[in-house]
């Protein structure tokens, strides 16, 4: 008797597709290139930084040269800007934004002053957020004592004009770029920390804390592993606002002279030289002037894109 054996059935193999949930990063990004004022704000500001990186390459001449240096003597204090391909005369060197009243071309200056903005803007508002997000999160985290004294010294600062009080702040440490950067950014401080506290003091109570307080995470953990990722959205968005703030208050501290010092190329500091050419030579006061409106533009444009991005009430 001829015995049959039965080939065991073969199982096909279940497919589990790859769960493709995109990163945190990867959603905000999407979400913020869904803005409109995101995205106008990125192309300024790319501009802004692209110029920033070349500017050895686009400026035609060093941002202290003098004219008269460089060879040309058919040139005068404050010549209005010279173009070819817009009829300007051949023989006449061209200057597109013209120069100032120490025969330096303007365009290269104002090319040259864009480092200096985004270097005025990032390292303020770094060095204010470092600083302002340390303050609120112990205050905000700590509570009772700690949240009392360091929010009431908060306020305190807070009491002051802003301005006015970078002023005097520069005024006792001296003239200077460096010196007009750290005043804007201890102004600055409780903003960001009155951001973080708020944030801090309403994570601290979410149910994913509490879970890993009752499993016996230290307060410093908690802080540190679970609060400040979750508090940092808020902080971001007061951030690159801060940015535009940051270069408006430093340009109008060089504009009084407590800020840049000539000959070093900053718009702020550019634009109080030349106040009082404001009609017999304004290419002087505007190209530097719009540098600012488009960089600071640039900032709030981001910041309200962010805003908008980030915010889940907002975000559809």
């Amino acid at each position: 008797m001829s015995t049959t054996t039965d080939a065991s059935p073969q199982v096909p193999a279940i497919s589990v597709p790859e769960a493709r949930s995109s990163s945190l990063w990867r959603d905000t990004l999407r979400n913020v290139l869904r803005q409109r004022s995101a995205i106008v704000g990125l192309a300024i500001l790319g501009t802004v930084l692209l110029v920033a990186i070349f500017a050895d390459q686009i400026a035609p001449y060093p941002s202290t040269l003098s004219m008269l240096d460089a060879g040309q003597t058919n040139v005068v204090a404050r010549q209005a800007p010279c173009i070819h391909l817009l009829g300007c005369p051949a023989s006449q060197p061209q200057h597109i934004f013209g120069l100032d009243a120490n025969l330096r071309d303007v365009f290269s200056r104002v090319v040259y002053g864009s480092r200096i903005s985004l270097q005025i803007g990032l390292l303020t508002v770094g060095f204010a957020i470092i600083i302002g997000a340390v303050i609120g999160a112990v205050a905000g985290y700590a509570g009772t004592v700690s949240d009392n004294v360091l929010m009431r010294l908060m306020d305190i600062l807070l009491s002051f004009p802003a301005l006015l009080l970078a002023i005097v702040i520069v005024t006792v440490l001296g003239p200077g770029l460096i010196n007009a950067q750290l005043a804007i950014g201890i102004v600055a401080i409780p903003v960001f920390a009155r951001v973080m506290r708020a944030s801090v003091l309403s994570i601290r109570e979410q149910d994913f804390v509490t879970a890993s307080r009752a499993l016996g995470e230290s307060g410093t953990g908690i802080l540190v592993r679970r609060i400040l990722p979750n508090a940092m959205t808020p902080l971001i968005v007061a951030g690159t606002l801060g940015i535009a703030g940051a270069i408006i208050d430093v340009a109008a501290l060089s504009f009084l002279g407590l800020g840049a010092q000539p000959p070093l190329a900053e718009w702020g500091s550019m634009i109080g030289l030349e106040r009082n050419s404001v009609f017999a030579a304004p290419h002087l006061i505007i190209f530097p002037g719009a540098a600012i409106v488009l960089t600071v533009l640039a900032f709030n444009l981001l910041g309200d894109g962010l805003r908008d991005a980030l915010d889940p009430r907002l975000n559809r």
